[in-house]
C-alpha cells in the first residue's frame, strides 16, 4: 500500500464481544473503537450487543469516508470559506479601536459574499472596492483597509492576490482658522449646548471632534474634571494623550456613560458633522471654510503664538512626530511665533 491510501476498515469483534474497525492508513495498521477521531458520534460498543456490528458496519463507512475526501489525515483539512472565517475571526480579536474593527468589519461582509458566490476573492474584486471611490480620501482609507485584510490572509496561507493599487494625493481641505472664536462660541451654545461643548473641546484641548471628543466618557476624566486622557486605541496617533481642560461647569456622571448622549452609546459619527450643517443653514454669513476642526486650528495657532515651541505643540495636538506637526504648521501659513501656553478661553 502507497503514502495517501486508506484499506477499506474491516468490522471486528472482540472475545469481550466489543466491536471495532481495522484498516491499514498511508501503511499503518489503525483501529477505532468510536467515531470521536472524525468527530462522529457513532459508538458501536453503546448499544445492546445485537446492534452492535450495524453500529460498527457504520462506523467503518463513515471512517473511509471521512479519510478519503480529508486527505487521508485525522487532522482537519478546511475548506476556504471555513479558512477565512477563521483567520478573518482572529484578526478582528486583535486588541484594536471599536471603530477600526467596525471599518475592516465592512470589507469582511463583502469579501465574504464574493468567496461564497465564486469560491474565490479575486485582485479585480479587491481593487474595485477601493476605485468606487472618486473621493481620495475615502479610496485611500478603503484601499489601506482593504491591504490590511489581504496582507493578514496572505500571511497565514490563504489563497489570495495582493492588490496593486496605489494611494491618491490627496487635497488638503481648508480649515479656516476662526477670527473671533469667543463671538462664535456664544452663537454655538445659543443653537445647541452639545455642539458648542464639541467646539469648546475641540479649541481648548485640541482634541479631533469626530472621535475623539464624539466617543469621550466621563472615565476619560479625572476627578476634578480638569484633564482627560486617552489610551492609544482612541487617538489618531496611537499614542496615549493627556491633556487639560478648562471649567466648564461640567458634572460627572458614571465612568461607563457617554459626556453627549448620557448612555453607554455614543452618537454616530455623522453626528457633529449634521449639527454643523445645520448651524450654517441658520448662520450663511459664516464663511464656507470655517468647519468645526476651524477651532482645533485655530487652537494649534493660539498655543504657538503663545509658547513658540514646536514640541509642545506637537504633545498638544497629539502629532505622532515633530515632522507632523512642522507640515501642520506649513499648512496653515504659520511663520514666527512667540509667547507662552496654552489656549485662553473665559467660559461664563
Amino acid at each position: 500500500m502507497t503514502k495517501n491510501s486508506i484499506s477499506y476498515p474491516k468490522v471486528c469483534k472482540r472475545t469481550d464481544g466489543k466491536y471495532y474497525v481495522d484498516f491499514r492508513l498511508n501503511n499503518k495498521r489503525v483501529r477505532m473503537f468510536s467515531g470521536r477521531r472524525i468527530n462522529s458520534s457513532t459508538a458501536p460498543n453503546t448499544f445492546p450487543i445485537k446492534h452492535r456490528r450495524t453500529e460498527a458496519l457504520k462506523l467503518a463507512k463513515e471512517v473511509y469516508n471521512f479519510l478519503s475526501n480529508n486527505n487521508y489525515s485525522f487532522l482537519r483539512v478546511y475548506n476556504k470559506l471555513e479558512q477565512f472565517d477563521l483567520l478573518i475571526d482572529k484578526k478582528l480579536n486583535e486588541p484594536i479601536s471599536l471603530l477600526y474593527k467596525r471599518a475592516l468589519e465592512k470589507i469582511v461582509i463583502r469579501f465574504r459574499k464574493e468567496l461564497i458566490s465564486k469560491n474565490n476573492i479575486s485582485v479585480d474584486f479587491i481593487d474595485s472596492l477601493s476605485l468606487q471611490y472618486d473621493n481620495a480620501t475615502s479610496y485611500n482609507t478603503t484601499r489601506r483597509h482593504v491591504n490590511v485584510l489581504v496582507n493578514h490572509l496572505k500571511e497565514n496561507g490563504f489563497d489570495i492576490e495582493r492588490s496593486k493599487l496605489k494611494s491618491k494625493k490627496q487635497i488638503e481641505k481648508l480649515h479656516k482658522p476662526v477670527d473671533n472664536v469667543k463671538d462664535l462660541l456664544e452663537r454655538i451654545k445659543m443653537f445647541n449646548e452639545n455642539l458648542y461643548l464639541c467646539c469648546v473641546l475641540t479649541y481648548c484641548c485640541l482634541l479631533r471632534p469626530h472621535q475623539e471628543i464624539r466617543l469621550l466618557k466621563w472615565g476619560d476624566f479625572n476627578e476634578d474634571l480638569s484633564r482627560i486622557s486617552l489610551s492609544g486605541n482612541k487617538v489618531k496617533s496611537k499614542r496615549n494623550r493627556i491633556v487639560p481642560v478648562p471649567y466648564l461647569g461640567l458634572v460627572k456622571s458614571h465612568n461607563n456613560i457617554n459626556i453627549f448622549t448620557g448612555k453607554e452609546r455614543p452618537y454616530n459619527r455623522g453626528y457633529f458633522s449634521t449639527l454643523w450643517k445645520r448651524f450654517k443653514r441658520l448662520n450663511p454669513e459664516i464663511d464656507k471654510d470655517i468647519t468645526i476642526y476651524s477651532f482645533r486650528h485655530s487652537g494649534a495657532i493660539e498655543i504657538f503664538k503663545r509658547t513658540g515651541s514646536l514640541t509642545k505643540l506637537q504633545r498638544a495636538m497629539g502629532h505622532s512626530s515633530l515632522q507632523v506637526s512642522l507640515t501642520y504648521l506649513r499648512g496653515l501659513e504659520v511663520t514666527e511665533l512667540k509667547e507662552e501656553d496654552m489656549p485662553i478661553l473665559k467660559i461664563h
